[in-house]
């Protein structure tokens, strides 16, 4: 059964924004213990407000309220690389898995400044 699909589902920006939480949910399962409620917290909560933010943003009239949201996303998909640098740093990631995270959240990051870039006056 095919569900009808919201506006901001069909939006590239948001499904890569879904993978990517998925990848950072797998990484933040493999973090030590001592890691899984400060930085893996912070990170999950983080990748997630990326989805979010699009979502939210998309169902906005005004495009200042649009730009506003698509922001907080952007903000929140640069969060997420500065936290993976730490983890990277500390050795707790390989550079094969920091490199595909890193990759996907550049792209990520391009998608969303294209969406504020439209709306910018």
């Amino acid at each position: 059964m095919e569900h009808a699909q919201f506006d901001f589902e069909k939006l590239e920006a948001y499904k890569l924004s879904l993978e990517f939480l998925d990848e950072i949910f797998d990484t933040c399962e493999r973090l030590p213990r001592s890691l899984q409620s400060s930085l893996g917290d912070q990170l999950r909560r983080a990748s997630l407000s990326i989805s979010n933010n699009i979502a939210e943003g998309s169902g906005k009239i005004s495009k200042k309220e649009k730009m506003r949201y698509y922001g907080t996303s952007l903000d929140s998909a640069r969060e997420c690389i500065s936290m993976l640098n730490v983890l990277m740093r500390r050795k707790i990631i390989n550079e094969q898995e920091f490199d595909k995270l890193r990759t996907t959240g550049r792209r990520i990051t391009g998608m969303i400044s294209g969406l504020i870039n439209v709306l910018h006056p």
